[in-house]
């Protein structure tokens, strides 16, 4: 059975209350129901780790390297557009990496449009909404 581990950044505990016309209407809770059904359907086991605290996210993804995860799903939320240490402690783990984002970035601020992560990480995912979880989950799935 693939672990998948789900890594999301600043923000996304607050899914449902953030702006619905870029992030949907749909709540974190939600989310994390889909990622369950998700995981039943492909015979995979998942975790789901948020935080609000960049050291927390580069912990969590270190920890990565020695306890069974064969896959990485990772919403660095803003952390993306600037986290080297993320960039960096990402680079160190040899497993496949997606880059998944709930609103079309490249259409959005222009600050939004850089990633320092997209170079580390095996593809990216962006503007398919929640789904882009699901997307991501099939593809490191079939690994």
């Amino acid at each position: 059975m693939k672990n998948i581990l789900i890594i999301n950044g600043p923000n996304l505990n607050m899914l449902g209350k953030r702006d619905p016309k870029i992030y949907g209407s749909e709540t974190y809770d939600d989310l994390l129901n889909k990622i369950a059904k998700k995981s039943d359907e492909l015979g995979v086991k998942t975790e789901v780790f948020q935080s609000n605290h960049e050291g927390a996210l580069v912990d969590r993804i270190q920890d990565a390297l020695t306890d069974g995860t064969d896959a990485l799903i990772i919403n660095a939320g803003a952390y993306t557009h600037y986290s080297y240490a993320i960039h960096d402690a990402l680079e160190i783990l040899s497993i496949p990496k997606v880059e998944v984002h709930i609103s079309d970035v490249e259409n959005r601020e222009d600050f939004r449009k850089i990633s320092v992560i997209t170079a580390v990480c095996t593809s990216r995912i962006i503007g398919m909404g929640t789904d882009g979880y699901l997307m991501a989950m099939e593809e490191v799935a079939k690994l």
